[in-house]
């Protein structure tokens, strides 16, 4: 009989991961409550279930005798399932614990000063009257972010205690479970890093970074449109941070999975993590590492969850200057067509577009609200640089 691998959500960054399982000879099962998500439509069979009901999950996974379980791209489902590996006694990310404390933002950050690590200073509500009694006691500007979402999803920078009042209400109102984060806003030297890594039995094998870019002129200037490879850190920052990363996972006793690790060097040179979630990251970066690496941890993750041995995964260098471009809308409406200078100075190596003419989209206030994706290969880093600066020079989505 084929092994059973449930994955939990239906958005399309499950279908790389779908093509991998197929290719390995799974039976996949995809669960959310939403029957017409696109990833339904590629596998061998959908479940209506919360993925954020745990026990619902459980019972489902019982029912239908999963070999293996997990989350990729999909934050809410993380928790879900490490909750059934662990009562199902399946391959898993590491301890149910520790996974609950990489998915929640303000347990996460408790856990990084509990042990030591670079943390901006942060505190958690579940109320906004509580959030907005403590106004006077932090040193603007902070980011005000959900607890328990990704993908930019509910997050403002607030400049002074006025306008936290708005921007806690807007977090509350996303979060799931209803409880938000606020942080001192750590500037940055260079770019931020979020990208993908890997660890087999605790160890990090593939550890990658790179430069996260973004549109200030969207409707949520801290949503990421796009991403290039290498990092603008120096090889000594990515030392420390591919020790401190290895540091958590050990505290953490993780064992092998897939990681989206976001890393920023601030203004004070202090390396930071700021997010390590322990799924596929979205906006395809396993899939855009697989381009200029070679390293494929979509197909990797995917054995180890149902119980199969894993190929070789090892650290390998970049092959060239690569980016990714989150195609999206600058203001809602009717889409009409993607334009693409002529002379743009890279090779397009996928043009993957997800909406037609005609269709509605929505400005960028999410990674949601995303429409497409380039990838572009560069000659050199200036020409990357210089794209990925003046990208509305290079291309645009025209909307009616």
């Amino acid at each position: 009989m084929k092994k059973k691998l449930m994955l939990l959500g239906g958005i399309r960054y499950l279908l790389p991961v779908i093509k991998a399982a197929h290719e390995q000879g799974y039976y996949v099962i995809t669960a959310d409550y939403l029957p017409n998500n696109i990833a339904h439509h590629f596998s061998d069979e959908y479940v209506n279930v919360s993925i954020i009901d745990k026990e619902a999950v459980w019972k489902a996974a019982l029912e239908k005798q999963i070999d293996g379980i997990m989350s990729f791209g999909v934050d809410p489902g993380v928790v879900s399932a490490s909750y059934v590996q662990e009562k199902m006694g399946l391959p898993s990310f590491g301890p149910y614990e520790s996974v609950c404390i990489l998915q929640n933002k303000d347990r996460f950050r408790a856990f990084l000063t509990q042990n030591g690590f670079n943390v901006p200073k942060a505190k958690g509500y579940s109320n906004l009257s509580d959030a907005l009694a403590d106004a006077d006691n932090f040193d603007y500007p902070v980011i005000v972010k959900p607890t328990d979402l990704a993908g930019s999803k509910g997050v403002s920078r607030v400049d002074d205690k006025q306008h936290l009042k708005m921007a806690a209400e807007y977090a509350l109102n996303k979060s799931l479970s209803g409880k938000i984060i606020i942080e001192d806003f750590i500037e940055k030297q260079g770019c931020s890093s979020d990208t993908d890594s890997f660890s087999e039995d605790g160890k990090l094998k593939f550890v990658s970074f790179n430069a996260q870019h973004f549109d200030t002129n969207a409707a949520n200037p801290y949503t990421p449109a796009a991403y290039s490879w290498p990092s603008t850190f120096t090889k000594e920052q990515e030392a420390y941070l591919t020790s401190e990363i290895q540091r958590l996972l050990s505290l953490l006793e993780m064992k092998t999975n897939i990681y989206n690790i976001e890393t920023r060097i601030g203004t004070n040179g202090k390396p930071y993590i700021m997010e390590l979630t322990p799924r596929g990251g979205g906006n395809r970066l396993c899939e855009m590492l697989h381009y200029a690496t070679g390293v494929d941890m979509i197909t990797a993750m995917t054995r180890y969850i149902v119980g199969d041995s894993l190929p070789i995964i090892e650290q390998k260098p970049y092959n060239g200057h690569w980016a990714e471009v989150i195609l999206h809308a600058d203001k809602s409406g009717i889409f009409d067509h993607l334009e693409i200078a002529s002379d743009l100075p890279a090779e397009v190596v996928e043009e993957d577009l997800w909406v037609k003419k005609g269709e509605k989209v929505h400005c960028f206030e999410g990674a949601n609200d995303a429409i497409g994706t380039l990838v572009l290969k560069f000659n050199n880093e200036n020409e990357m640089v210089n794209v990925i600066n003046n990208i509305s020079d290079w291309m645009n989505v025209i909307v009616k």
